[in-house]
């Protein structure tokens, strides 16, 4: 065993109890439920405004404190690419006429000669 080395302490470890650092704030345990069942107290102050919403520290799923009806799990789109946006906004026929409109001034423009990148 090293020499130096107390047992059973740590390092910066300061006397027991609540003299050197002041009396708790009074507080209030507050349970929150998620709808995986889990329920997760938490303690805040008495004067502290206190979350209607909390996220579940097993689960990630949001809880509140209504134990019969807990928050459901948010709905999570699938990611959309850009064409699945344009096709909200355009309906094919749309999109046949923005399509022709475009090919025939690129046509006029090589007919003119110009550099077309």
């Amino acid at each position: 065993m090293s020499g130096g080395a107390i047992r059973g302490s740590r390092v910066g470890s300061g006397p027991m109890g609540e003299a050197e650092r002041g009396d708790a704030a009074p507080r209030q345990a507050i349970s929150f439920f998620c709808s995986n069942t889990h329920t997760t107290v938490l303690s805040f102050a008495i004067e502290a405004d206190v979350p209607e919403s909390w996220d579940c520290p097993r689960c990630g799923l949001p809880a509140s404190q209504d134990h019969e009806n807990p928050p459901t799990a948010p709905k999570i789109e699938p990611y959309k690419t850009h064409l699945a946006y344009v096709k909200e906004r355009r309906s094919d026929v749309e999109a046949e006429q923005i399509l022709t409109e475009a090919l025939e001034t690129l046509r006029a423009r090589r007919a003119r000669g110009e550099v077309i990148y």
